[in-house]
Order: C-alpha cells, then structure tokens, then sequence
C-alpha cells in the first residue's frame, strides 16, 4: 500500500477572510489526486460543512469536520492564537459544535468568536483531536519567540484531547518546530 496524502487543515471560501477554496473544485482536486480524505477547517465556523460533506460523499471522498478556532490570550485579548480540532466521532462533532457556538455567544470580541481556554476539558474535547495551527498556534507562538518552557506547559495542556495521542503527536510536532525555527534563524 502507498502513503496517501490527506490535508487536515484547510479553508475554504467559509473562512470570510483568509479562504479563497470553493467546495467543489476542492473536491475534483482532491479526487484528481486520488486522495482518500480531506479535512475542511475553516476559521472559528463550520458554515460549509453540509455542502462539504455531500460533495465529499458524492465523490468517494472521506470528508473530515473541523474548525480551527481563536483561542482567548487573557494578556492580549486582540491577538487570540489558534487551534485546530478535527471529529473523531459523533460526541466530537456535538462538543465542536457547541464549542463554536459558545464562542460566538460569550466569546466574541472585535467580530471573532473566541473560545476562553478553560471551556476545553476533557468533558468538552472528548471526541476531538487537536492540531496545533503550527505558528499560529500557542505551541508554534511560545517556540518562535524562544520559550520551550511556555511551549512545553502548552503541550501538557493538550493532554485533555488524549493522554497518550496528543503527547506524542505533539512531542513530534515540537520536533519538527524546533527545528524550523532553528532553520529560520
């Protein structure tokens, strides 16, 4: 069996203003490239996922629902940072969906939802497995400005998601960040 290739954070034109990608060219891309799955993440909304699931389904295609979504910096509130979480099930799809939701109820500020980081526990994220947004994300933010000890407390945060999944795929993570800042310098 050959890898396969699937996307896991993407945005499409639902992400009012960094998404550029319609649904169905997505879609015959995806299946032109023979890709199994995708994963549609578009930001801090799931506006596009019954169009992104029937064209999914349509064409053979394993649609994947997430969100990436703002989280609340306490110290400064204009410049949330970011987390991707994907379903795993349908108890995750419940928990996404009442997390976006709460955000645009008693989250919002300057227009974007926000989720406050103690609504995410392990009641609240069960069903849901956490990417870390890269550089956009608290992880990717506390290792580009050189601070592995905030990195490392924001890694044992993730724990929530899953005790063993979420420490490793992160370990791996802050791996491959580590060095990418250690390039870019």
């Amino acid at each position: 069996m050959t890898d396969k290739f699937v996307h896991l954070h993407l945005h499409s034109e639902f992400s009012l203003v960094d998404g550029a990608v319609r649904i169905k060219p997505l879609i015959n891309t995806v299946a032109e490239q023979a890709m199994p799955a995708v994963a549609l993440t578009d930001r801090a909304n799931m506006f596009a996922l019954v169009r992104f699931y029937k064209a999914a389904m349509a064409s053979g295609i394993k649609p994947i629902t997430g969100c990436e979504i703002w989280i609340r910096d306490p110290e400064d509130i204009n410049n949330p940072s970011s987390l991707v979480l994907l379903v795993k099930n349908e108890v995750g799809y419940k928990n996404l969906t009442r997390l976006v939701s709460r955000g645009y109820v008693d989250g919002q500020h300057l227009g974007r939802a926000m989720i406050d980081r103690q609504w995410l526990t392990h009641e609240t994220t069960e069903g849901l497995i956490a990417l870390s947004a890269a550089a956009d994300g608290e992880i990717g933010r506390a290792l580009i400005s050189g601070n592995e000890e905030l990195a490392v407390e924001h890694l044992n945060f993730t724990v929530i998601f899953s005790p063993v999944i979420s420490t490793l795929n992160y370990s791996v993570l802050v791996m491959h960040m580590m060095n990418y800042v250690c390039m870019s310098l």
